[in-house]
């Protein structure tokens, strides 16, 4: 089953469930949020909440999508109540790109972070189930503030040095009344990062994720697939840029999903009742290792075929918050 979250012309939400070009409104529902609570309380999964409170009106999909009107699969009305993090260097062959951008010229017998990292993740990253495996690398994004609706370009402020592009699987999270994650299901995503910025300084890699991301439009219930194979592709002026494979799915990565969610919820500050996460697993497929360099109007298109409709994206520029002492005294 698909989810998305969309708005009617005059605004109100509304929670949908795509089923081949339309999507069927769920009866009562407002915000998936709210639905994933109720299904917590009730004790039953989130498509038998959805089952339980029945279908109504129809929408046209495309139409939803062309006028912008589809929202990320999930948010919170508060958006400080919003954690987006993630992994990386999780993927089978991730490793290598990351690598081009970190290791130093001439020093080819050393072993640099990121390849000590995911050789880490190799020996260990699958522990057994119910059992910890070696942590892998993690990062915050920001707050809820911070995601970028499908069809809606991504911010990039003028201290920005690339705009590029990170396409991942994400998993969508609530915490229960209770205290305890709980997993809603996965949507696509663009996890957008400066990589230019990073690549200057491994150090700088927090830096260069204080970004905007995306992900959706549909929000897919259930369990992931262990191989996913989609595709990446980037638009200039109505012409393919660039385009690669996405692989993802536990089988293409050398972490399991468990151990990933274990590392983030193990700290007692990312349970509090309420809240909702963001978690990007990571990905393998940059345009920037193959030297592309994006700019203002390209668009960057994310597919999975068990995803439903394709994620996308733009680029453009916008003014900084803050210039170089702009912060006041009191």
């Amino acid at each position: 089953m698909g989810l998305v979250q969309f708005e009617l012309s005059n605004g109100e939400r509304r929670v949908g469930v795509v089923e081949g070009g339309q999507v069927r409104e769920v009866h009562s529902a407002r915000t998936v949020r709210d639905l994933a609570l109720a299904a917590i309380e009730a004790g039953v999964t989130l498509q038998q909440q959805v089952e339980r409170l029945g279908l109504g009106a129809s929408h046209d999909y495309a139409e939803l999508l062309a006028a912008q009107r589809i929202l990320p699969p999930l948010d919170h009305p508060d958006p400080a109540h919003m954690l987006v993090s993630g992994t990386g260097l999780t993927h089978l062959g991730s490793a290598s790109a990351r690598d081009k951008m970190h290791q130093q010229a001439g020093d080819e017998s050393t072993m640099t972070d990121t390849m000590r990292i995911f050789k880490w993740g190799v020996e260990g990253g699958k522990p057994a189930s119910g059992q910890a495996g070696v942590q892998p690398e993690w990062f915050y994004k920001g707050d809820g503030s911070i995601v970028v609706r499908p069809g809606q370009p991504f911010p990039v402020p003028a201290f920005a040095e690339d705009a590029g592009e990170e396409p991942e699987i994400a998993g969508l999270y609530v915490i229960g009344h209770d205290g305890k994650p709980y997993r809603l299901g996965y949507a696509v995503g663009n996890e957008f990062s400066d990589h230019v910025m990073e690549r200057k300084n491994y150090l700088y890699l927090a830096h260069s994720k204080l970004r905007s991301c995306s992900y959706g439009p549909e929000l897919r219930l259930g369990e992931l697939p262990k191989h996913l194979a989609g595709t990446s592709r980037i638009v200039r002026n109505g012409e393919v840029l660039w385009q690669n494979e996405f692989l993802s799915g536990e089988a293409n990565m050398c972490h399991s999903l468990e151990n990933l969610e274990y590392h983030h919820f193990k700290y007692s500050q990312f349970l509090r009742p309420g809240d909702v996460h963001i978690h990007f697993f990571g990905t393998a497929t940059l345009s920037f290792a193959d030297g592309i360099r994006t700019q203002p109007g390209d668009v960057f298109e994310i597919s999975q075929a068990e995803f439903g409709a394709p994620l996308i994206n733009g680029i453009a520029l916008v003014d900084g918050v803050v210039a170089p002492g702009g912060v006041g005294t009191l």
